[in-house]
Order: structure tokens, then C-alpha cells, then sequence
């Protein structure tokens, strides 16, 4: 499977290279606002399309390509088509960084979307916001990477909710006063999410019995969860990511621990989590933007095209990455021209945009007002269970 991505993360990479040689010179004196001059708007993309994250950035990838198929269809925005111009940081924060200002200093974008993992945001946002081009981050919830940067939004929940809603399932929905925490100590994700669970679990009256931070790469957990277990928590809550899940699981597996004790956040989202570890989790939850047949009206729509364009089921991935493109190409297309700032007001004054995760607008702080949704593993697929937030 993830050979027949690389294709196609291929495949497209070669149609905007080809774009890109055909009609991309720069007029004298270019800049943002020469990128929607012509009869194409460039739109920056930088995603972790190769890496220890390139599942995600995939999947991300071909949600906006869908997103911008269906908007050129549809007569672009102004007249013009959307051109995605995209970048492989290669799952790197310092590789986030050069690929956002290549885009806005020698492709002229005039908006930027990225990335996925909130390290990477954090890194392309400081660029972004320093340049005055505006960013949506389809996925990074770490609640400080739209903080004090006028120019950078997301498309969905941060982790202070996300992990707030986590822990009010666990305790309050599932009845779990016996806790316990394990996550990536140095990941801004993986420890922002443990923190906001950690400490709403605490005051819905839940005991933290167990809560191990491990550093970022290891992939040995036996002697963490052994502590654990010993423990006797109720819940295990895992906000890492899929990657990292896998072996957590089956090493779990190992010492008799069960899948349906774990509870996780959106990072475990990738078909590469089933294949490594669906029945290793089996009964397991996690908190999400979507799920495959959430039912919403919106979302069957472009659960439906997607199959038809990639013949596979859409991660939540593929549907933020979907969203915020969408999104964008809302501002764009209201924004009274394509300068940066004027796209940059349009993307703060979103209110009610109906979206493939739900309905969303973008409140003072730049990010999304929008549902949650918990996710269970059962028969080895990712289903539908219950909403809540937004």
C-alpha cells in the first residue's frame, strides 16, 4: 500500500513539476499578488509526503488535490484556476521551514496550506506569518501554533478541546476514574494533548494512577507499559501517533493487556494503524475530526468522490486536508481580490462553512469551532461512535 502511494504522491508531484516548466515564469517585480495576476492562482502546499509521517501527508495531499479538481471544475476562483504548488518537508521542522519560503519567495503564492504535525506548522507558520502570507494548517491542533500569528489558521480543533472532550469521554461516558497517561515527551503534539487530558481528567474527579512520557524514536515501550499494568488503570490514553501506536499495541498484546483499555487522539488515524495493529486494538477508542460514515450529509459526499478518485476510504486526513483547501477557495473566492491580505480577512471572517468534518468558523483566536468525533476499532475498521464539541 504504501508503495502504490509513493506512485501516486509521485504521479502529481510530475504534474505540477510539468506546470510548473509549461507557465510559471515570474513577471518582473513578482511577489504574492503576480501568483493570481495570470489566468492561475498559485496555492502553496508543504506536507510530510516522504518520512516517518508520509502516510499522513499523503493522505492530505489528496484531499486538496480533490478539493481542487472539484473548485477548478466548477470554474476556479475569479476565473482563474487553482495551481497547488507542492512541497516535501520530508517530515522535518527545519525542512517545513525552507519549503514555506521557497514557495512565497520564488513561487510567488499567494496562500499557503500545512501542515500536518504542529512541530512542522509551528516551523512553517513562523515564515508564513513573517512574510504576510496567510496558512491553514488542515490537522496540527497544538494549541500554540496559531498563537500571536495573525496569518496562520487551522481547520480544526486544538488539543486544549481535543483533550478536554478526551477525558469527559473517558470518565464521564465511560465511567473510568482509574487513569493513565503514556506519550512522546518531546513532541508538542503528543505532550500538549497528555497535558489538557491529564488535567481535565483531574477535575472530573479521575486518579492519573500511571502517566510515563518516553522520548521521541523509542521503540521499545515493554518496561512502560509493564509499569502501567502494574498500575491497574481503567483507561490507557495514548496521544502519539500511529506509527508509534503499532508497536505499543503489540508489545501491550505481549503482557495481556487489552486493546479495548486504550484510548487515543486523532493521531493514530492511518490505514497503516489497522494493518500494523487492528486487532491488537480491537475495542479501542479515539478522539477524531471524522469518520468514514459519520452521518452528515457533507461528509457522504466526499466520502463518495473520494472512492471514486482514489478507490479507497478517506482517512480523516484526506478530509481536513479536503477542508481546509476548501476553505481557502471560500475566502478566495470572497475576498474582494487575491492579495494576501485581503485572502488573510476573508479565511478570520469564515462563519458556517459547511465542510467534508463537519460544520466550522473560524473565531478570534484562528481556529475551528467544529465537532469532535470518537472513533472505535471494531472488525478491524474505523467506525463511527458518537459526537460531541462544536
Amino acid at each position: 500500500m504504501l508503495a502504490r502511494r509513493t506512485l501516486i504522491c509521485s504521479s502529481w508531484a510530475l504534474v505540477v513539476g510539468l506546470g510548473l516548466l509549461a507557465g510559471c515564469s515570474k513577471p518582473a517585480g513578482g511577489g504574492a499578488a503576480s501568483a493570481g495576476g495570470g489566468e492561475t492562482i498559485a496555492v502553496g502546499a508543504f506536507l510530510s509526503l516522504t518520512g516517518s509521517d508520509s502516510t499522513f501527508g499523503i493522505d492530505t495531499q489528496q484531499g486538496i488535490e480533490l478539493a481542487t479538481e472539484q473548485t477548478n471544475a466548477a470554474g476556479g476562483v475569479k476565473g482563474k484556476k487553482i495551481k497547488i504548488v507542492a512541497e516535501d518537508d520530508k517530515s522535518s521542522p527545519q525542512e517545513a521551514s525552507i519549503k514555506v519560503k521557497q514557495l512565497i519567495d520564488r513561487d510567488h503564492v499567494v496562500a499557503v496550506l500545512g501542515e500536518v504535525a504542529s512541530s512542522r506548522s509551528l516551523a512553517g507558520g513562523q515564515v508564513a506569518n513573517t512574510s504576510h502570507v496567510p496558512m491553514i494548517t488542515p490537522s496540527s491542533t497544538n494549541v500554540t501554533v496559531t498563537q500571536g500569528k495573525d496569518w496562520v489558521f487551522r481547520a480544526c480543533f486544538t488539543d486544549d478541546m481535543q483533550g478536554q472532550q478526551a477525558a469527559v469521554f473517558a470518565v464521564t461516558g465511560q465511567h473510568r476514574t482509574k487513569l493513565a497517561i503514556l506519550y512522546a515527551a518531546q513532541d508538542a503534539y503528543s505532550s500538549g494533548l497528555a497535558q489538557t487530558f491529564r488535567d481535565e481528567a483531574k477535575r472530573l474527579g479521575a486518579t492519573i494512577v500511571a502517566d510515563k512520557g518516553y522520548q521521541k524514536g523509542e521503540t521499545n515501550f515493554t518496561t512502560y507499559l509493564e509499569q502501567i499494568k502494574a498500575a491497574a488503570p481503567e483507561l490507557v490514553f495514548v496521544p502519539n501517533y500511529y506509527n508509534d501506536m503499532v508497536q505499543v499495541a503489540r508489545q501491550a498484546k505481549t503482557l495481556g493487556m487489552s486493546g479495548a483499555s486504550f484510548l487515543g487522539g486523532d493521531g493514530w488515524d492511518s490505514e497503516d494503524l489497522l494493518k500494523g495493529a487492528a486487532a491488537e486494538l480491537e475495542g479501542s477508542f479515539f478522539t477524531n475530526h471524522y469518520a468514514p460514515d459519520v452521518p452528515w450529509p457533507n461528509s457522504q459526499r466526499f466520502v463518495a468522490d473520494y472512492r471514486a478518485k482514489f478507490h479507497r476510504e478517506p482517512s480523516s486526513l484526506a478530509a481536513q486536508g479536503y477542508d481546509a483547501a476548501k476553505l481557502l477557495y471560500d475566502a478566495m473566492t470572497r475576498a474582494p481580490d487575491l492579495k494576501p491580505e485581503s485572502i488573510k480577512n476573508a479565511i478570520a471572517s469564515t462563519k458556517g462553512f459547511q465542510g467534508a468534518t463537519g460544520t466550522l468558523s473560524i473565531d478570534a483566536n484562528h481556529n475551528a469551532q467544529k465537532p469532535l468525533v470518537v472513533v472505535r476499532i471494531t472488525g478491524g475498521k474505523f467506525t463511527y461512535f458518537s459526537t460531541a464539541g462544536g
